[in-house]
């Protein structure tokens, strides 16, 4: 009798661990919540920030409303709801694992080394650093900061390449863009680097936007992916459908005609190259 007992337990331990292991999928999450949330950032113009009338706007939440929600809710069979959380490159990878965002829609730049905690769409955006700095500064790009005190984001590719290429630059590491840019402003470093279009974009929002100047080569390529849960193979094909669709469609370069175009928030030209390295992104259906 104890045998059979024992047999029995363990049948059911197995079960449960079974049936414990099938971890729900993100296509499950939002089908069941009708919601996807999306990590982004409160003051990242013109990518996602918080405008006059207290909206959170920008390029990259309005290609997840005209291109991502559709093909979502195409896929589920059922209108799907847009919930934004704000992200920073600290938290943006911790609250993906955590399951309190489904997808990053920001500025987060596509490497090797964040391919190893999360995957990627295709790319959305390009750029490179900079740096931002007062009109008349001697910095005019990466060769000139030894020695001098600038400021990054804390976890950017940008900090680490300026650590990497200049070792004796002094660099400081601030939360957020606007935490950095007041760190320039009231003159506690002499440049702040970042990606050429974020730099653009504060320095298009600053108050006296003649004052500063963006600088530089660009000395880092900077593909912008929109990150998700790894090995969520569904979930990661129904958001790149919706992408190259709105690139196929043209409805991309519509939204970024409006954002970065020369009446748009930050005036962005889009390169030739630039246009057909997103056009070969577009698989045949």
């Amino acid at each position: 009798m104890k045998r059979i007992y024992f047999f029995w337990l363990i049948s059911l331990l197995c079960i449960a661990a079974g049936g414990s292991s099938q971890a729900e999928t993100t296509l499950e999450k939002i089908d069941k919540s009708g919601i996807l949330t999306i990590g982004t950032r409160r003051g990242s113009p013109p990518f996602a920030y918080i405008n006059q009338n207290n909206d959170w706007v920008g390029f990259s939440i309005e290609l997840v409303e005209k291109a991502v929600l559709p093909a979502l809710s195409k896929k589920l069979n059922k209108q799907i709801k847009l919930e934004k959380k704000e992200s920073t490159p600290q938290t943006r990878i911790p609250l993906l694992t955590a399951n309190s965002v489904d997808l990053i829609a920001e500025t987060m730049t596509d490497t090797q080394a964040r391919r190893d905690s999360v995957d990627f769409t295709l790319t959305f955006f390009v750029t490179g650093a900079q740096f931002l700095v007062k009109k008349g500064s001697p910095i005019k790009g990466l060769q000139t900061i030894a020695n001098r005190r600038v400021a990054a984001q804390q976890g950017s590719t940008n900090a680490r390449i300026v650590r990497e290429r200049v070792p004796t630059a002094k660099l400081l590491e601030f939360p957020d863009q606007p935490a950095a840019f007041q760190a320039l402003a009231q003159g506690q470093v002499q440049a702040y680097t970042n990606d050429g279009i974020q730099l653009a974009g504060l320095r298009a929002k600053a108050p006296k936007p003649d004052d500063w100047a963006v600088v530089g080569d660009f000395f880092s390529y900077e593909p912008y992916g929109m990150a998700m849960r790894k090995n969520d193979s569904d979930f990661r094909q129904a958001v790149n459908v919706g992408l190259m669709d709105a690139i196929s469609t043209g409805r991309y370069f519509e939204i970024y005609e409006k954002w970065f175009g020369p009446k748009g928030e930050v005036p962005y030209p889009l390169s030739a190259e630039t246009k057909r390295f997103l056009q070969m992104q577009v698989v045949p259906k």
